[in-house]
């Protein structure tokens, strides 16, 4: 679990998170959300120690990370993994040493201990006989595959993803989302996900944290944020007459108004 508790943090001036507090929890994937310059980006940093913040505290596991020792903090961030919105990944190394890369730098294990780990993490992601390729020969898709292999191989309790789905098609991100989602809740991870993507809202979305102008507007969950009557989170969710649509469709489903089509069999469609 990671709880944040009032984080202020400003530059120069300007204040750009304003007495934020959160809990997210194990086992499932916590959202931050927001227009571009919301604060959710900074947020994220400051959880992670790349920023310091003015005001409150970060705790993992009801640790203090933010009055940590240096040595404590990075002790703590062993037990990180990062999936970075461009994947990454160094492209003068194959896909196996670009996996391997956090154990050569954190383990003393022997090469073959190492290699062992590497093809476990890369199977689970769905990453077969590629070891050997580059990332210039991998799929967008792949690529996120590979770094998101990279992020777990250390067996993190944290998980974060800083727009995962950033340049991929629909139905790629989809397949992302889904194995994200998998990894958080077999591992109990406390996966913690920056992002635009609103299918990603929808589909998994355990916990939301929305953000406004570097202020909490709104917290819930994927089934809460349907029936919010909070006007800004409305705008940004169903900015579209489409969308707008669809959120009235789903609350008619959702209170028994009309038939959930997808429990329809083929006969009733």
């Amino acid at each position: 679990m990671i709880e944040v508790r009032n984080i202020q943090k400003s530059f120069g001036d300007k204040t750009v998170i304003h007495n934020v507090s959160a809990v997210m929890k194990a086992g499932q994937c916590n959202l931050i959300i927001g227009t571009s310059g919301s604060g959710k980006t900074v947020l994220m940093k400051c959880m992670v120690g790349l920023f310091d913040p003015d005001h409150g505290e970060v705790l993992y596991s009801g640790q203090n990370f933010t009055e940590m020792s240096p040595e404590a903090k990075t002790e703590i961030r062993k037990e990180i993994g990062m999936l970075f919105q461009g994947s990454a990944l160094f492209d003068s190394q194959t896909v196996e040493q670009n996996v391997m890369f956090p154990l050569d730098m954190f383990t003393k294990w022997p090469h073959s201990k190492k290699l062992e780990r590497v093809n476990e993490v890369l199977a689970r992601v769905n990453i077969v006989d590629a070891n050997k390729k580059y990332p210039a020969e991998l799929s967008g898709g792949m690529k996120k595959r590979v770094a998101l292999a990279r992020a777990i191989v250390l067996n993190p309790k944290y998980l974060f993803c800083d727009e995962p789905n950033s340049g991929l098609d629909p139905q790629t991100s989809l397949v992302i989302d889904k194995l994200i989602q998998e990894i958080t809740k077999e591992f109990n991870i406390t996966t913690v996900v920056n992002t635009h993507d609103m299918n990603s809202v929808m589909e998994i979305g355990n916990y939301i944290l929305y953000m406004y102008q570097g202020h909490k507007e709104w917290e819930g969950n994927n089934r809460e944020i349907i029936f919010s009557k909070n006007q800004r989170l409305n705008e940004f969710i169903f900015a579209s007459e489409f969308l707008k649509d669809a959120k009235e469709m789903r609350m008619l489903e959702e209170t028994g108004r009309i038939p959930n089509h997808r429990n329809l069999d083929d006969t009733q469609k």
